[in-house]
């Protein structure tokens, strides 16, 4: 659990600048880049099928290794979506999870079964949610089941080419584009120079809202660029969601520790520290970690803070359920500029044929 960690960590902190063992890898990068080069020229000539739906299609997406903000995103724009009249639904791989088929996600599912961010998005929004490998036969599924819905969202998936686009959001944070360069050799599953039809940097809270979106270090120019803040403001017991406590008035004379097993873990940390909130000590888990094994067995704490991400996991397991130390601190995606404006007036102006 530590090693894989520790080793993650690693990879984040040598893609962010250009070392000898970055330059080391080129080789490899270039011969990953030829290959993406290669598919999309498939798809451009038709040599690849493309499956376009008969409801518009937004992909929600980045091209940076690793956790940029996008289930708060997409959780922030089903309920923009819907609060303009649309009936969303949301389809996802579900990372990690070996589907031989295409499943519904409710909000008792196995996250096993169905991934821990599809599980959040549904039990969040309570919009239709199914996973699946082939994210075509998961949008054609979710549509047959649900023929309610007139727009999908699909969590990830900027390279999975098979399904039609009607727009793209690219999402990115303060770390920008790293070196720059492809995996392994950087962080980059595509070009820096790839183009999306909008672009959200989740600025977290450190820098003020009207602050140039190019002033965050590392981050490339980009156009159409809308500024998002995650913002928290409670947390809530695991085992009994209606106890809250204002981030603001939790004592630091208490011993509190932090864990996260997200993409990006210091971003929540550091969230929680700009609250006021004395930390004891942090415990970044892997990305996407099972909790198979118990954390927190041996940990001294009067009160553990973790992610949304990692109570809907806690929740089902019975030993973490009732452990009252632990306690879900909910984030909410704030978007100032009229994004999802300009997204439906886009969506209205492309056709979906």
């Amino acid at each position: 659990m530590i090693a894989r960690s520790q080793l993650e960590s690693g990879f984040m902190r040598m893609w962010q600048h250009r070392s000898w063992l970055a330059r080391a890898l080129l080789p490899v990068s270039w011969l990953y880049g030829l290959l993406l080069s290669v598919r999309r020229a498939l798809y451009a000539l038709g040599l690849l099928q493309q499956t376009r739906l008969s409801v518009p299609v937004i992909v929600v997406g980045n091209i940076f290794v690793g956790g940029t903000g996008k289930t708060p995103f997409v959780i922030w724009l089903v309920e923009q979506l819907r609060a303009r009249g649309w009936h969303p639904g949301v389809i996802s791989r579900g990372y990690g999870v070996q589907l031989d088929r295409v499943t519904e996600v409710y909000a008792d599912s196995d996250y096993h079964a169905v991934g821990d961010e599809p599980l959040l998005i549904m039990q969040r929004t309570g919009v239709p949610v199914v996973v699946g490998r082939r994210r075509v036969a998961a949008a054609q599924q979710l549509l047959r089941a649900h023929p309610d819905v007139d727009i999908l969202i699909s969590d990830d998936g900027l390279q999975h080419y098979a399904l039609a686009r009607t727009l793209e959001v690219q999402i990115c944070d303060s770390r920008g584009h790293g070196n720059g360069w492809l995996l392994p050799a950087g962080p980059l599953r595509e070009p820096a120079s790839r183009r999306s039809d909008f672009f959200v940097v989740n600025a977290a809270t450190a820098a003020p809202s009207n602050a140039p979106l190019n002033a965050i270090p590392k981050l490339l120019p980009t156009f159409n660029a809308h500024r998002m803040t995650l913002q928290a403001e409670f947390a809530e017991r695991l085992n009994q969601p209606s106890q809250r406590q204002a981030l603001s008035t939790i004592s630091s004379g208490k011993r509190i520790i932090a864990v996260a097993g997200i993409g990006n873990p210091q971003r929540f940390f550091d969230m929680l520290t700009k609250h006021g909130i004395t930390l004891s000590d942090t415990l970044a888990l892997p990305d996407h970690f099972d909790y198979q094994h118990n954390p927190f067995t041996d940990m001294s704490a009067d009160m553990i803070l973790m992610t949304e991400k990692d109570a809907v996991k806690c929740a089902r397991m019975n030993t973490l359920a009732d452990d009252v130390r632990l306690w879900v601190v909910p984030v909410t995606a704030m978007i100032a500029e009229p994004l999802v404006d300009n997204i439906v007036e886009t969506l209205r102006g492309r056709s979906t044929t």
